[in-house]
């Protein structure tokens, strides 16, 4: 799994996904930017090494000779945690400055699934239209947003079931994952 990690807010969600890669099993191969970078120093106590040491195989930023630039290497897709817009921008368009965005074209144009966490609120039209045109491209939106039936006790928990839901998409069944399983008390009896 190619796993890219962007400057937007929430880079923990890419920590995460390292981790339940691991956990998992799966191959993981990174690219950061250097605003994920900064994000990581101010929103975490993790160092870079910390954050890619979690990972199987790190890529540089620049390095476009990477496998993970070609489509000829297999993954089973990509996911963008978080994706800033400035990130998302690039994969829209297809002009691609970076590893990061490069992979993510690969993915599109190989058809296979690529994920993006997108991390910007409130959208205007541009953001919205650029959505638009990723979704009709074959990438699937997924904000980290919280799933309040859970009860989460925690911002751990908040964010391992939004890592946990993603994975879903993969057909990857994450144990920290809590499911639906129906409505209960006085609602379910209406």
């Amino acid at each position: 799994m190619v796993v890219g990690v962007s400057g937007a807010s929430g880079v923990i969600h890419g920590v995460r996904l390292l981790d339940a890669l691991r956990d998992l099993g799966i191959e993981s191969h990174l690219v950061v930017t250097r605003a994920a970078l900064l994000t990581l120093s101010q929103e975490t106590d993790l160092t870079p090494d910390d954050l890619t040491g979690r990972a199987d195989v790190t890529h540089r930023l620049n390095d476009v000779g990477a496998s993970i630039a070609s489509g000829s290497f297999r993954t089973l897709g990509m996911i963008v945690a978080p994706c800033s817009v400035r990130t998302m921008g690039e994969i829209a368009t297809g002009v691609t400055s970076t590893l990061l965005t490069r992979a993510a074209d690969v993915a599109l144009k190989e058809r296979r699934r690529l994920v993006l966490m997108v991390r910007e609120t409130p959208l205007h039209l541009g953001h919205l239209r650029t959505l638009t045109a990723l979704a009709e491209m074959g990438a699937v939106i997924a904000p980290p947003l919280p799933a309040f039936y859970t009860r989460p006790e925690s911002l751990d928990e908040v964010v391992d079931q939004s890592v946990g839901r993603v994975l879903d998409l993969f057909g990857l069944d994450w144990a920290p994952v809590r499911r639906w399983s129906g409505l209960k008390g006085p609602a379910a009896e209406t």
